[in-house]
């Protein structure tokens, strides 16, 4: 199993001095975050894609791309690109020009998005939420076997023997597909043989067991490989010197997104009871000290056929940087070499 970061590139309020982070310094700080996780061992460091005032990784390119130039070893990736609302064209053609900048350390990995802003931002309809993300990763994949493509939809203007450059050092250039709950997206990405990336943000991660199980009945059903067939979860987790620090320094952000998301989708407003049962050993969210959240890692990995990677996203608006480097070091020195042989 190999672990991994993924960040929102969250605006932050200093917790000890009430201090909006600026975004200029914000992005400083993400940087010397992967740096970090570089230098920790962590396999790999992904970037989100949003488009909202809480969020600065509107961009998810260009901050790979300075990573990157910052980095020696770490794999850096999407989480997620949001593929329904971009051309992929242009996506591959970024992606294609971060692997040769970083010598091969790219994953790309793409879906919808767990929020909607992007399709109105861009032009686009809700109304063909589904349809935009089956075309448009159909092309990507075109262009990722052949560098000229032929082809026609309804979303883009058609390709007619076009080339599209640079091709990567990668050859296929990694493509992971991004999923939540829904069937048919697993046994989409089962048929087309691609790795998956499990986002699971609540209830008990067994319970995707039978989804997991239909991709890869899926995959093998098509023809695919068992080493094709990767899974990789997007969890939300922490982890710091002791179970109740991890809780304790996490706490006040997670209250304060998941409230703000709450109100908009109109849940009930989150509580304590609710973090501490989501963050127990068969809740969703992986905190803890290193023993802690190896150990669930490992067992997690048991109740769903075994997992190929995991990254942890700890995007939180009240935490310290400081207190996030040594989240990162933490998972990096400590946990991943427990998680290694399983």
């Amino acid at each position: 199993m190999h672990l991994g970061v993924d960040s929102f590139v969250a605006a932050v309020t200093d917790p000890s001095t009430g201090r909006a982070v600026g975004p200029e310094e914000r992005m400083a700080d993400l940087l010397e975050e992967i740096e970090t996780a570089d230098r920790a061992g962590l396999y790999s460091f992904g970037i989100g894609e949003h488009h909202r005032p809480e969020y600065y990784d509107s961009a998810p390119p260009v901050i790979l791309a300075a990573a990157a130039a910052r980095t020696s070893r770490i794999r850096l990736g999407s989480a997620v690109t949001v593929l329904s609302a971009a051309d992929p064209v242009r996506v591959f053609q970024q992606f294609a020009t971060l692997d040769l900048i970083s010598r091969g350390r790219i994953d790309l990995v793409v879906g919808r998005g767990s929020f909607t802003e992007a399709f109105p931002l861009f032009g686009l309809s809700l109304a063909d939420y589904g349809e935009l993300f089956d075309e448009k990763l159909d092309l990507l994949l075109r262009i990722r076997a052949s560098e000229t493509v032929t082809w026609s939809g309804r979303h883009r203007p058609a390709l007619t023997g076009q080339g599209v450059y640079p091709r990567p050092l990668q050859d296929p250039l990694p493509v992971w597909v991004g999923v939540g709950g829904t069937p048919t997206s697993f046994v989409r990405a089962g048929l087309l043989g691609l790795p998956l990336m499990v986002a699971i943000i609540g209830g008990q991660p067994r319970q995707f067991a039978p989804l997991v199980d239909l991709y890869r009945q899926a995959g093998e059903r098509a023809g695919h490989p068992p080493e094709a067939l990767q899974v990789g979860l997007h969890v939300f987790g922490f982890v710091a010197d002791s179970t109740q620090a991890a809780a304790d320094t996490i706490y006040p952000g997670w209250h304060e997104m998941f409230t703000k998301v709450s109100r908009e989708r109109g849940f009930a407003p989150p509580s304590r009871a609710q973090f501490d049962a989501t963050s127990g050993p068969d809740g969703a969210f992986f905190t803890g000290d290193p023993d802690t959240v190896a150990e669930k890692l490992v067992r997690i990995s048991g109740q769903l056929g075994g997992v190929d990677r995991v990254s942890i996203q700890m995007t939180n608006p009240r935490l310290a940087h400081a207190d996030l480097l040594r989240g990162i070091e933490l998972l990096g020195t400590e946990v991943a070499p427990r998680v290694a042989g399983s």
